[in-house]
């Protein structure tokens, strides 16, 4: 007689096997904490502000609107307005033709308008090296973490039997930490190349200009 085999019972108790839970919530939360420094960041700059530097961040917002660029024309029609009606019924007027106190308080006010601007330039160009330095330093912390994962994966490569161990040039090399003192230099050397060459070139160009007899 041939025995049947009856199918592998199912239990209650057993549980399928767990997948990895590829749910965005933790990107998001990630997302969210990396907004949330930059808006800290940002307001903490903010709250280093005197009275007087938001009072100029406020004019200087206004002097960007087109509302403004409206006022200073409607301000200088009215002004010739007031002076050339007058003067065509005979009255008197205070700043005839060519009206030069409107030219004096145009010129003072485009100098308080140019100081303005020049302050928030120069708070936003403070910022920008803030921010350009927090870059450089998380890009030095970032290259020095990516070395020490490379370190600990060559040593586990060369402890695990079951690998074979061999010399890895290209590895060996990530291995050394980045000097950004050699990066520099490397930089500015690579720069005055470029500038030596582009010196002789139009050295060249103008050499080969023919020229014009008299």
């Amino acid at each position: 007689m041939s025995q049947k085999i009856s199918p592998r019972p199912v239990f209650a108790t057993e549980k399928p096997t767990d997948k990895p839970d590829n749910s965005p919530g933790l990107n998001l939360d990630q997302i969210s904490q990396n907004i949330e420094s930059i808006a800290t960041f940002y307001v903490r700059e903010e709250q280093k502000m005197s009275p007087a530097q938001r009072a100029l961040g406020s004019f200087s917002e206004f002097l960007g609107k087109p509302l403004y660029l409206g006022l200073v024309i409607g301000f200088i029609a009215l002004w010739m307005l007031v002076n050339v009606l007058p003067r065509l019924l005979g009255l008197a007027v205070f700043d005839p033709a060519p009206f030069s106190w409107m030219h004096l308080v145009i010129s003072v006010g485009g100098l308080i308008t140019a100081t303005v601007v020049v302050i928030k330039q120069n708070r936003l160009a403070k910022l920008e090296e803030q921010r350009a330095h927090l870059d450089l330093q998380v890009n030095l912390l970032t290259e020095q973490k990516v070395t020490k994962i490379i370190n600990l994966l060559e040593e586990l490569r060369r402890d695990l039997p079951m690998v074979k161990d061999r010399h890895d040039a290209e590895a060996a090399a990530f291995q050394q930490p980045t000097d950004p003192h050699v990066v520099l230099a490397e930089i500015d050397e690579q720069r005055e190349i470029a500038a030596q060459v582009m010196h002789a070139e139009m050295a060249e160009a103008i050499a080969a200009e023919p020229k014009v007899q008299p």
